[in-house]
Order: structure tokens, then C-alpha cells, then sequence
């Protein structure tokens, strides 16, 4: 799998990470560099699907590495956390990171 970032969005002290149920990801195609975001409850087996071809959008652009993720509390921070990292900034922010 490589290397990956590991980060929490919506992070509440009070509660153990393993209760966070959500994700937010950034994965990048082997063929052309490019950087898809989204979240699951499982990285692991979304990882799994987008490899798979299950997914339309990223189907064309197989194989896939994971190289960002971060943990949420709920399905509301990771949705939030999502379209922050789908814009302009996000992208770019997730462009500067080692991969």
C-alpha cells in the first residue's frame, strides 16, 4: 500500500478513535497522478472497490494508492472535511503532501 497520512477531522477528546466511524481519503491513480477524495466507513474495502472497477468515476483510472486519511466523528465533519479538500485549496494542499 505504501505510505499514508493519517489525520482527524472533528476530533472530540473526549471520545476513543476507534468510536470515529467515518473517513475521509484521498487516493491517486498510478497512471496520471490523479487525486480522487472521498469518505467511507472503511477505507480499506472502498480502496478494495475503486481498484475493482466498482466505481464509474475512478474505474478509468486504476490502480489506485491511498496516500491521505483522515478520521471522523461523524458522517456531518467527514461530509464538511470532504468538500474542503475537493476544492481548489484542498487540492492543492493535498498535492504538497509526499506521496
Amino acid at each position: 500500500q505504501g505510505s499514508f497520512l493519517n489525520f482527524r477531522c472533528g476530533f472530540d477528546s473526549r471520545r476513543d478513535h476507534k468510536m470515529f466511524n467515518m473517513f475521509v481519503y484521498a487516493i491517486q491513480s498510478e497512471i496520471n497522478n490523479f487525486i480522487y477524495v472521498g469518505m467511507a466507513e472503511n477505507v480499506e474495502i472502498r480502496l478494495e472497490q475503486h481498484n475493482s472497477g466498482k466505481n464509474k468515476s475512478t474505474k478509468a483510472y486504476r490502480p489506485w494508492k491511498l496516500f491521505y486519511q483522515e478520521y471522523c466523528v461523524d458522517r456531518i465533519s467527514a461530509r464538511q472535511r470532504e468538500k474542503q479538500l475537493k476544492s481548489g485549496y484542498g487540492k492543492e494542499f493535498l498535492k504538497s503532501l509526499p506521496k
